[in-house]
């Protein structure tokens, strides 16, 4: 039995096989006459649909079910939810607010359960992002991804996947948004990410360089102060002139245009925004044909 949680929940030679699974153009039908449960604690556009297409393209039945048709630990307790899914379902994902729900269905211990967000970490957007950058580029062994925003857990989990696949992690932020040190614990274990506090030197000669929203799902109530707070921190043209010739532009979307991001960056010629949102769907396909045990040749 086998979980994902956290992208090093992978080796580098496992998360290389679900990367080449993810480009199969006739992917194995490992889910057929199966299905698996979608718990959505959180809402995603993006999440829900590559999920439920992912598995179809398996051959099997997502059920998308919705924070208030189980009640985590309300209703029912995180295991007796788990318990009762793997009673119907081949697999389990969750994308809930707190790591430690999809740690505890992970325990329970009778189907794969695959982590679809968390306030930790965001392991299936890592690796639509390192398909994205497999495809563009080739080998990634001695690339570097140039992450600019809030240490998150959609940056932790590249960070991690990023030195796994041997390339170069660099991030810049201002004060206080920085990676915890539970957080540069975790991602030292595999590479020391280079952390910087102005924008321009994390993006000098960088092969792709990375934004997202500066306000996540439930800290609204902070935007106004964090949008003073990442006050030059736009990834715009210039800011792109400081990268390598060649270089890319990824984000995990919703953008927020004119914040983070500026328009002509979002839909440049730079920009793979709509390619790496399609890998959503072809990484969880890989990943879920790994789980579901695909022979690995």
């Amino acid at each position: 039995m086998r979980h994902f949680l956290e992208v090093d929940d992978l080796s580098r030679p496992e998360l290389e096989r679900v990367l080449d699974l993810a480009s199969m153009a006739e992917p194995p039908r490992v889910l057929a006459g199966k299905g698996m449960a979608l718990i959505f604690e959180k809402p995603s556009a993006r999440t829900r649909n590559s999920m439920e297409m992912a598995v179809v393209q398996l051959g099997g039945h997502p059920v998308y079910i919705q924070a208030d048709e189980v009640g985590l630990d309300t209703r029912e307790s995180v295991e007796d939810v788990t318990n009762a899914m793997a009673g119907f379902h081949a697999a389990v994902g969750a994308r809930v607010f707190e790591h430690s729900q999809v740690e505890r269905m992970a325990a329970v211990d009778r189907v794969p359960v695959v982590n679809l967000l968390s306030d930790e970490g965001h392991p299936m957007q890592a690796l639509a992002d390192l398909l994205t950058m497999h495809r563009e580029f080739g080998a990634l062994e001695g690339r570097s991804v140039a992450y600019v925003g809030d240490a998150n857990n959609v940056a932790r989990s590249l960070a991690i996947g990023a030195a796994l696949c041997g390339m170069t992690f660099r991030i810049a932020s201002p004060g206080g948004y920085t990676f915890p040190d539970r957080d540069l614990d975790r991602i030292r274990q595999h590479a020391e990410p280079e952390v910087f506090d102005r924008p321009e030197d994390a993006i000098a000669g960088a092969d792709a360089v990375y934004a997202d929203t500066w306000t996540s799902m439930g800290q609204e109530a902070e935007a106004e102060q964090r949008r003073r707070d990442f006050e030059g921190f736009q990834v715009d043209e210039r800011m792109m002139g400081y990268a390598s010739a060649g270089a890319i532009f990824l984000h995990c979307l919703p953008a927020h245009r004119g914040e983070e991001v500026s328009d002509d960056v979002l839909d440049g010629a730079q920009s793979r925004i709509w390619v790496q949102a399609a890998n959503r769907m072809h990484a969880a396909r890989g990943l879920l044909a790994w789980l579901m045990g695909e022979v690995k040749s």
